[in-house]
């Protein structure tokens, strides 16, 4: 990086900072540490919503997903407003009657203490772990920037971060929120025009989006029904529907952003306009990552866009093969960039012509893919990581974006990673302090107390993190391995909570141990697909473990009801 990214990147990341110790100055109440005072406005509640889901996975990985994948992850978000609607009519109303600090308050109320501390714990647990990613991805990008282990860019990025949440609560991390949104969003549409301006001359968007389309990666929608197809409509509408649901009905990071909200009305407007905002967002993100992929179609880039790994072949004994396979890349990227424009030239009228170059073209393609296997076969003999997603939008970012862009680039996905740990950190506070400490370890002290062991609790929730970003390297893409996370614990929690608004019959009992049979499942369905004994695509899994739930409470409180006939007729 030159002086000027140094310069752009040291004075956004110290701006955003300073404001969000400006406006976190004077919590020192749980109410204003944990909730903002109830008093943010609806627009400030969205943009907090979308921070915090914004994480630096988000800026890092998802143009890498769209890069190998194409455009098919973006059906993931499409059950997201219909779930936004459903929890605007239930739990925002609920939340804010009951005046609580976390969503798991009301299970105590709704059923018993052990339900409570069960769905706390598996909250604990899931939102622990993804903070350990959040913190792993912008320490990729350090570890890039400037060559060294990024074990100890975890440690690095985890502390100031740990330094920085642990000052004005969740006030701080709102305000800071909304700051660095409107400067991520800037810098990915600035981003997204860098990608079109660096198509060569001949190359127009209209010529870009059809070479995209022609070489698969505007798969925006499938309509085939196949368990075991991570991303078509179905997946999206239905288990995509099941996740937002969770994760915003159930997930404390979430539910605490819009308990903020001076009334429910200010709540329900924030949930609404995230379910507006969310889809068309990431089909952005994701066409920068398209037109990235079709930029190296025409300009021969990386064989392998892990420079870390790459300069670890290079020298290996392996050294020699690696760059003949480069070479070898090389000419081929050439080859494919003469067959597209030989592709884009054949008019739409000559079908028989225009599938005559598409052949020629996918022959070049799939040498280009032998190629990078070859190359990913002798990283891994050098026991190297051989999935390098993460990296294709840093490796681009760094390359080709002019002094000053690169800055700011890697500016908002620091303050991404900022906004979405923090967040997270925020939010394991306020559960371990309300729902496990308060309520079973010091139910009785003063506020200053809990305030105080909120802020060691954050410190230690972002140690739990950095040491788990410690092994996030082998995870594959982060985007991706996030939601998986989320996944295996999110049909659970909705499933207890569905049970609490709608199934007044069940009791604690019951429902407690419909949870376990869930997360057994869900856990055990998982561990079958990574041993390839059987294949359930990931966003089914919140689905069935909700299902799990809810019918298995049932059956559970039925036949304890039916027991309980029986000893009173005897």
């Amino acid at each position: 990086m030159t002086s000027a990214d140094w310069i752009v990147l040291v004075l956004t990341l110290a701006s955003i900072v300073s404001y969000g110790v400006y406006k976190g100055r004077g919590s020192g109440t749980m109410k204003g540490y944990f909730l903002a005072d109830r008093q943010m406005r609806w627009y400030t509640v969205a943009l907090s919503i979308m921070a915090t889901q914004a994480s630096a996975i988000t800026f890092t990985s998802t143009p890498g997903q769209a890069f190998v994948d194409g455009m098919r992850f973006v059906q993931f978000y499409f059950g997201l407003p219909i779930a936004m609607v459903i929890l605007a009519m239930t739990a925002v109303p609920i939340f804010h009657r009951m005046n609580v600090y976390t969503a798991y308050e009301y299970l105590e109320t709704r059923f018993d203490a052990k339900t409570r501390t069960l769905v706390s714990v598996i909250f604990l647990i899931s939102r622990g772990l993804a903070a350990g990613m959040t913190i792993y991805a912008p320490s990729i990008i350090l570890s890039v920037m400037l060559g060294i282990d990024v074990r100890l860019t975890s440690t690095i990025i985890g502390g100031a971060i740990i330094v920085y949440t642990t000052t004005g609560g969740v006030k701080a991390v709102t305000w800071t929120d909304f700051q660095q949104l409107l400067i991520i969003m800037a810098g990915m549409m600035i981003a997204f025009a860098m990608t079109i301006m660096l198509l060569p001359e001949d190359i127009s968007f209209t010529d870009a989006l059809s070479v995209a389309g022609g070489m698969g990666k505007l798969n925006v929608i499938d309509f085939s029904f196949d368990l075991s197809n991570r991303y078509n409509f179905w997946s999206g509408i239905i288990g995509g529907a099941f996740v937002a649901l969770a994760y915003f009905g159930t997930d404390q990071s979430q539910v605490q952003r819009y308990l903020t909200g001076s009334s429910v009305a200010q709540s329900r407007l924030g949930l609404m306009f995230n379910g507006i905002a969310k889809v068309p967002m990431q089909f952005f993100i994701l066409l920068i990552g398209v037109m990235v992929f079709v930029f190296y179609q025409f300009t021969p880039g990386p064989l392998f866009f892990n420079p870390v790994e790459t300069q670890r072949i290079k020298e290996s004994r392996y050294a020699g093969e690696y760059m003949l396979l480069e070479r070898q890349y090389e000419n081929t990227v050439a080859e494919t960039a003469d067959a597209l424009r030989r592709y884009l030239d054949v008019p739409e009228d000559s079908p028989a012509e225009r599938e005559a170059a598409r052949a020629a073209l996918e022959g070049h393609r799939q040498e280009a893919g032998r190629l990078r296997r070859a190359a990913e076969a002798l990283i891994s003999a050098n026991n190297g990581d051989t999935n390098d997603t993460n990296y294709v939008f840093l490796s681009f970012v760094m390359q080709y974006l002019p002094a000053g862009l690169v800055g700011l680039i890697f500016a908002c996905i620091f303050a991404a990673s900022m906004t979405s740990t923090s967040g997270e950190l925020s939010a394991l506070a306020t559960t371990s302090i309300v729902d496990v400490y308060k309520r079973h370890v010091k139910p009785q002290a003063h506020e200053k107390h809990y305030v105080f062991v909120s802020r060691l609790a954050m410190a230690l929730w972002g140690v739990y993190g950095i040491l788990f970003a410690q092994v996030a390297s082998g995870l594959g893409s982060l985007v991706e391995a996030v939601n998986i996370l989320g996944s295996l614990f999110y049909g659970t929690m909705l499933g207890v909570f569905l049970t609490a608004f709608f199934l007044k019959f069940i009791r604690g009992t019951a429902v407690f141990w419909g949870a376990v049979m869930s997360e057994v499942l869900v856990i055990s369905l998982f561990l079958l697909e990574r041993s390839d004994v059987l294949t359930v695509a990931w966003l089914w899994y919140p689905v069935i473990g909700c299902m799990v739930v809810v019918i298995g409470a049932a059956l559970i409180q039925f036949a304890f009801g039916l027991r309980a006939e029986q000893g009173m007729q005897e």
